[in-house]
C-alpha cells in the first residue's frame, strides 16, 4: 500500500473509532442523571448533587491516567493503547448497566475516566499520520466524529431509555465491544519503533506530565488558553440542562434536539470549514477569531430571553469551533513523534484538572447561588456570562503570546 494510501486509511480507522467511543458516550448522557434520580430517591436537588461529584470523579481520573496513557503509548505504540482502552470502556458500559447502587455507579465512572483518557493516544496517533499541510483538517475531522457522535448519541440514548432505563448502557457497551474487535483485526500502528521513547514515571504522573508542556515554549504559552476555554465549556456542558429547564421549561427532548444540532453544527464547521478558514487565515487569526465567536456565544447564552436565541447562539457559535483544532495543529507542529503522546497526555490532563473544577464553579456554586431565595437577583444565566469571561481572558492570553512570538 502507498504511503499515502495508509495515512488514508489510518484517519479512516481512527475517525470511526472515535465516533462509536462518543457514539457510546452519547447515548447515556439523557439518562445518566435519571438514573442517578433513582438512587437519590427522586430528589432532583440531590441528583443534581451527586451528578456533580459524579461529573468532578470522572475528570480527576482522567487528569491522574491521560500522561500515564499517552506516555505508555509514546513506549509501545498507539495501537495496544487504543484496544486496552475500548474493550475496557465495554466493560465499564456493562457495570454501570448492572449497578445496583450509586456506589457501583461511581465504580463505573472510574473507569471510564481511566480508559477515557486514551483520547490522548488518539490526538497523538493523528499527528503521527498526518502531513503538516493536513494537521489542521485532521484534527477538525476528529471534530466531527464527535460531533457525528453527538448527532446520534442523544436522540438513541432518550429513545432506549424510554424502553427501559438501563438499555442505554447496554447497547453502548455492544458498540464499544464490536469496536474494539474492529480494531483488533484493522487498526495499524502509527508510531514505528524507531520513533518510541522510554517509559518514564516522571514525565507519566499528572503533575510531572505538566512540566513536560514547558520544554516547547509556544505550548506552554497555551497552557492558559486551555485552562480557560476548558473550564468554560466545561461549565457550559454540566448546568445546560438545569439552565434550560429552570429558565425556558424545557423537556428532556427539547435537551436532546439542541445536543443534536450541536452535533450536527459541529459536524459542518469542522469538517467543512476548519481546512478552508485556518489556510485563509492562518492558525493564529482562526483561533482569535474563533475565541472572540466564543465570547458573543455565551454572552448570548447567559442574557437570552427566549428558547429561539439558544438555537440561535448555538449556529452562530459553531463557529468558533475553528480555534480547537487550530490550536491541536500549532501544538502538533512544534512538538516531535517521540513527545507527541506526553505532550498530548500533558494536554488532556491540564484539561481534566480543569474540568475538575468546572461543576462546582459553575453548577453547584453560581448556578445554584442565583436560582436560590437568597440571591440579590435571579440570574440563572451567570455561569455563562463567567464563560464569557473565560474566553475574553483566553484571547488576552493568546494575543500576547502571538506578540512575543511572532510566527
Amino acid at each position: 500500500m502507498a504511503r499515502g494510501q495508509g495515512r488514508k486509511a489510518a484517519m479512516i480507522f481512527i475517525l470511526i473509532t472515535v465516533f462509536i467511543d462518543v457514539l457510546g458516550i452519547g447515548i447515556i448522557i439523557p439518562i445518566l442523571p435519571e438514573l442517578i434520580k433513582e438512587f437519590a430517591g427522586g430528589s432532583t436537588a440531590m441528583a443534581g448533587r451527586w451528578f456533580g461529584v459524579l461529573a468532578s470523579t470522572y475528570a480527576l481520573t482522567q487528569f491522574v491516567f491521560a500522561p500515564v496513557l499517552g506516555s505508555l503509548s509514546d513506549r509501545v505504540g498507539r495501537r495496544p493503547v487504543i484496544l486496552i482502552a475500548l474493550f475496557g470502556l465495554g466493560v465499564d458500559y456493562i457495570i454501570m448497566g448492572f449497578a445496583p447502587t450509586l456506589g457501583w455507579l461511581f465504580v463505573g465512572r472510574l473507569i471510564a475516566g481511566v480508559m477515557g483518557a486514551s483520547i490522548t493516544t488518539a490526538n497523538a496517533y493523528i499527528a503521527d499520520v498526518s502531513k503538516p499541510e493536513d494537521r489542521a483538517r485532521n484534527f477538525g475531522l476528529i471534530g466531527v466524529s464527535f460531533g457525528l457522535g453527538f448527532i446520534f448519541g442523544p436522540a438513541l440514548g432518550g429513545f432506549l431509555g424510554g424502553v427501559d432505563l438501563r438499555l442505554p448502557f447496554f447497547v453502548s457497551a455492544g458498540l464499544a465491544l464490536v469496536n474494539w474487535l474492529y480494531g483488533f483485526f484493522v487498526l495499524p500502528e502509527s508510531l514505528p519503533p524507531e520513533k518510541r521513547s522510554a517509559f518514564s514515571w516522571k514525565k507519566a504522573n499528572p503533575v510531572g506530565s505538566l512540566f513536560v508542556l514547558g520544554s516547547y515554549p509556544l505550548v506552554a504559552g497555551l497552557t492558559a488558553v486551555f485552562v480557560f476555554v476548558v473550564l468554560a465549556q466545561r461549565g457550559l456542558e454540566t448546568v445546560w440542562v438545569l439552565f434550560t429547564g429552570h429558565k425556558f421549561g424545557w423537556d428532556e427532548q427539547m435537551n436532546g434536539l439542541s445536543l443534536m444540532l450541536v452535533g450536527i453544527m459541529a459536524a459542518i464547521v469542522q469538517g467543512g470549514l476548519v481546512r478552508p478558514v485556518v489556510k485563509r487565515l492562518g492558525e493564529r487569526r482562526a483561533i482569535l477569531y474563533g475565541l472572540v465567536v466564543a465570547v458573543i456565544t455565551y454572552l448570548g447564552y447567559g442574557l437570552a430571553t427566549a428558547s429561539w436565541m439558544l438555537f440561535a447562539f448555538i449556529v452562530f457559535g459553531s463557529i468558533g469551533g475553528v480555534a480547537g483544532p487550530a490550536i491541536q495543529s500549532m501544538v502538533a507542529g512544534v512538538v516531535p513523534p517521540e513527545d507527541q503522546g506526553k505532550v498530548q497526555g500533558g494536554i488532556q490532563s491540564l484539561m481534566s484538572l480543569t474540568s475538575i473544577a468546572a461543576p462546582l464553579i459553575f453548577t453547584a456554586g453560581l448556578f445554584s447561588y442565583f436560582t436560590s431565595p437568597g440571591a440579590p437577583v435571579e440570574l440563572p444565566g451567570a455561569p455563562f456570562l463567567l464563560g464569557a469571561v473565560m474566553y475574553a481572558l483566553a484571547f488576552v492570553s493568546v494575543l500576547r503570546l502571538f506578540r512575543r512570538m511572532p510566527g
